[in-house]
């Protein structure tokens, strides 16, 4: 049986169905991460051909950097979607998904540029940079 996940924004113009399983949840404390949404990325991602998204022209890509865009809905700004150059998948925010989730944590990166107003308090691996 294929896993289903389901999830959207905060006002429902946009909302996505993922099929199989979803990578373990990455911690992403970079800085970028943190000035989208005010505190740090908790994400998984999953295979380009098993998102479906519907209110795809409700999602506005910023460009980030020269190697990622981060996707928003442009309604209600809701964080969604971050997607890297030339691959094959989507990170997806964890907390876009509707409960239940069945998400597990994996592990954090980009600890080195870890805000100063927030400790990392449990036992994940934890990476300078990207591992």
């Amino acid at each position: 049986m294929t896993e289903t996940h389901r999830g959207g924004c905060l006002c429902g113009a946009v909302r996505f169905k993922t099929q199989g399983k979803l990578r373990e949840l990455i911690y992403c404390h970079c800085s970028q991460c943190r000035k989208q949404t005010g505190l740090y990325y908790a994400a998984t991602n999953v295979l380009d051909s098993d998102l479906e998204l519907e209110g795809a022209d409700n999602v506005t890509w910023y460009c980030s950097s020269g190697e990622a865009q981060r996707g928003f809905c442009r309604h209600c700004g809701s964080a969604l979607f971050w997607k890297a150059d030339g691959l094959d998948y989507t990170s997806i925010l964890a907390g876009t998904f509707d409960t239940p989730t069945e998400l597990t944590p994996g592990y954090h990166i980009f600890c080195a540029d870890k805000a100063d107003y927030y400790d990392i308090s449990d036992d994940l691996p934890r990476f300078a940079g990207s591992p």
